[in-house]
């Protein structure tokens, strides 16, 4: 399969796997009630299309950044390298966020340690996902 075709097939079930495990990391009783804090500001619907757009998205960025940096990132096999990429994005991702909100917001701790935990499981899953699947031309 060329990798072009390859691309666009693993960046879409990354983006369905997105908003996926959205769904179960959000909808579930126990996040909703750390989540709690949140709702004085948090909008009372989703826009469910725009919800899909963003996770379609993100899968295609994180897709091709994967393939970008593919040659630079450590680990000798695609799975390594997925791993280290899982790390990167949690970092930029998930990390960076949880401690500017731990900075300039009331959250519990336990909500900012679901987010931190949570998000790395989203992050290794996806990136897992990539580097078993996807790997530039030589």
């Amino acid at each position: 399969m060329r990798l072009m075709t390859r691309y666009i097939i693993v960046s879409l079930v990354a983006g369905v796997l997105f908003g996926v495990m959205d769904g179960i990391i959000y909808a579930n009783p126990w996040a909703a009630e750390l989540f709690e804090v949140y709702k004085p500001i948090a909008k009372t619907s989703v826009n469910a299309p725009a919800g899909i757009a963003i996770d379609l998205t993100y899968g295609l960025v994180m897709a091709g950044l994967f393939l970008l940096l593919y040659r630079g990132l450590p680990g000798r096999m695609g799975l390594h390298k997925g791993l280290s990429f899982a790390l990167i994005a949690w970092f930029f991702r998930v990390l960076m966020s949880a401690a500017s909100a731990w900075m300039t917001l009331n959250i519990p701790p336990a909500t900012l340690v679901y987010s931190l935990v949570t998000g790395l499981g989203e992050m290794v899953i996806l990136s897992l996902l990539f580097g078993l699947t996807l790997k530039p031309q030589t």
